[in-house]
């Protein structure tokens, strides 16, 4: 074997050892990263749900609950409700566009799927969305750039 032969072949190696842990580096990656829940979560999905909106947050106590208050990058006005025992029970939102719903219910994503599913109709996309369940309740409306919603833990 030539030597810019053998050179050909140890590139190669290390080009595709280069490639093996560069995706072994990305699947502990994925699996170490925290999972954004809101609804039924605790202060920290509070300042997750921040950091991946890129938002500013601002807090307003109550009487017998707090509400944190995330100005996204984009417009939209998030508010989670934080019980005294520290657990989130409810979230609302409005401005110009729909927040990371998988985010911002968490665990609650898929019962809301699911109930979304069962609704099939030729429009469903431009109904307000209104599930009211045992386990959870949530309410969209809006047009392009004006959307409202809540979803909470009855």
């Amino acid at each position: 074997m030539s030597q810019p032969q053998a050179y050909c072949i140890t590139s190669r190696l290390v080009v595709a050892a280069s490639r093996l842990f560069l995706l072994i580096f990305l699947l502990v990656l994925a699996t170490a990263l925290p999972v954004w829940a809101s609804l039924g979560g605790d202060t920290a999905s509070i300042q997750a749900d921040q950091f991946h909106m890129q938002g500013t947050r601002t807090t307003k106590a109550a009487e017998s609950y707090t509400v944190h208050e995330i100005q996204a990058a984009n417009g939209t006005v998030v508010r989670e409700y934080l019980s005294p025992e520290g657990k989130v029970f409810a979230v609302a939102w409005n401005g110009p566009w729909l927040p990371d719903l998988r985010q911002l219910l968490g665990s609650y994503f898929e019962p809301y799927r699911a109930a979304v599913q069962t609704r099939s109709g030729a429009r469903m996309a431009r109904r307000p969305v209104m599930i009211d369940q045992p386990e959870l309740v949530v309410q969209i409306s809006g047009r392009i750039r004006s959307f409202t919603g809540r979803a909470y833990v009855p």
